[in-house]
């Protein structure tokens, strides 16, 4: 990684794209620390809000980068979108309205995520109302108790229109920066709390605890490396063929099928898809009691009814992101047009249902594996003695191994469609 950065470095169209990324997410950081209007700052002090006896608006806090306990205009993060875009996606297969815009190419897309946008203006004035709500009933103290009715509707509005400014943030890296916008501040807003959570180690003192630690997370590192990299080798063998006045080569290759297609995208959209609700019951709850206090608690992260919802919704993302990224039918079509074939596999239909059963079979594991590096870090830590910590968790490292995968593979990308000599000499070795 490093080397790519080093290399990236010296091509100014790219180094540009560097330092236009790292501006965007420095503003993002520093939109964390932005007050609200109308919030005691002397009731909430220097270090925001302590979330670490609550594991949900603990979760809360970690994705959204400390925003949360500060009470910062960026305190909703990027949740709302997430959810929004999630439910735009499941929409364009269920509509057909939807799907025939998916099939108009880029004019299409552009309209889809317009409504995007439109749905996560809704989601994000909801749950501004509702974490306003919440905040004013006094849960973590007199924090909004003494706003005015002026300076609740401005949080709201404010609150509203921060989750604006980083979804237009996540687009802009997108599209003039490198990497997935969304995921990188994702990333961005987890890594900002990998000091406070290596404090808490350090406040323990409990060598052993670290070194076990240590190991655990260098292990599922490696793990999360190989399985994102693993991949399955279909080959393909081209027959010679006349293509105008002259005869084309044939010969064999291969299709690589992933593993992991999905990458970590189905751990984003089930911890937003789970943390929506559970949020929104806890907000209006207000109160530490009542009915909607008590069902979010039964689905607090870390819960059983939580990890299983939780491993259920990963397996099915993974399931739905690889069939949308990866169409059997249409490989099938293209390879029998090209000429090519699989060995032993009449072309078309028979190809199209090869390549569907070993994508499913793969993907069955790639979904296997993304729930238990997420699951199984829930049951490891309280029986280390540490708090149930999202930092530490499965989730966390996913995301930010996985992203940081995906962003030297569009840097490698990059530097090769400019057909930079000493990254193609690096890989020549």
């Amino acid at each position: 990684m490093l080397g790519s950065l080093a290399n990236a470095w010296r091509v100014p169209d790219l180094r540009q794209k560097l330092f236009f990324t790292l501006a965007m997410l420095a503003a993002y950081r520093l939109g964390a620390f932005v007050p609200l209007p109308g919030v005691n700052r002397e009731v909430l002090g220097a270090g925001g809000i302590d979330t670490s006896g609550n594991a949900i608006t603990g979760l809360f806090g970690v994705f959204t980068g400390g925003a949360f306990n500060n009470l910062s205009v960026f305190a909703l993060g990027i949740m709302p979108y997430i959810t929004a875009a999630i439910t735009m996606q499941l929409m364009t297969v269920a509509i057909p309205r939807l799907q025939e815009l998916a099939r108009e190419g880029e004019q299409g897309q552009q309209k889809i995520t317009q409504y995007t946008r439109y749905f996560t203006l809704v989601l994000a004035f909801l749950q501004s109302i509702a974490m306003t709500l919440f905040f004013r009933s006094g849960a973590f103290g007199p924090v909004l108790t003494g706003a005015s009715a002026i300076d609740i509707f401005l949080i709201i509005i404010t609150l509203t229109t921060g989750v604006m400014i980083v979804m237009w943030f996540g687009e802009l890296i997108t599209q003039r920066g490198l990497g997935n916008g969304i995921s990188l501040i994702i990333t961005a807003s987890i890594l900002s709390q990998a000091p406070l959570a290596v404090r808490t180690l350090l406040e323990d003192g409990n060598v052993f605890v670290m070194v076990v630690l240590g190991l655990l997370l260098l292990m599922i590192i490696a793990a999360i490396v190989f399985v994102n990299e693993g991949q399955r080798r279909i080959p393909i063998t081209y027959a010679k063929r006349q293509v105008g006045r002259r005869m084309s080569q044939g010969g064999t290759t291969y299709l690589p099928l992933k593993v992991n297609m999905a990458g970590v995208i189905p751990i984003i959209f089930a911890s937003s898809i789970l943390i929506f609700p559970i949020v929104i019951t806890q907000f209006a709850a207000g109160q530490q009691e009542g009915f909607l206090f008590n069902l979010g608690q039964f689905f607090a992260p870390g819960s059983l009814p939580y990890l299983i919802l939780f491993a259920t919704l990963i397996v099915m993302f993974t399931y739905f992101y690889t069939a949308v990224q990866f169409n059997p039918v249409e490989h099938a079509d293209n390879l029998k047009k090209q000429g090519g074939y699989i060995p032993g596999i009449r072309p078309g239909q028979p190809t199209a249902l090869y390549l569907n059963g070993v994508l499913t079979r793969i993907t069955l594991f790639g979904a296997l594996f993304l729930a238990a590096v997420a699951v199984v870090p829930y049951a490891i830590t309280p029986a280390l003695g540490l708090p149930q910590t999202i930092f530490i968790g499965g989730t966390s490292i996913l995301i930010v191994v996985g992203v940081s995968l995906d962003f030297v593979r569009q840097l490698e990308s990059q530097l090769m469609m400019r057909n930079y000599e000493g990254f193609l000499r690096k890989q020549g070795r």
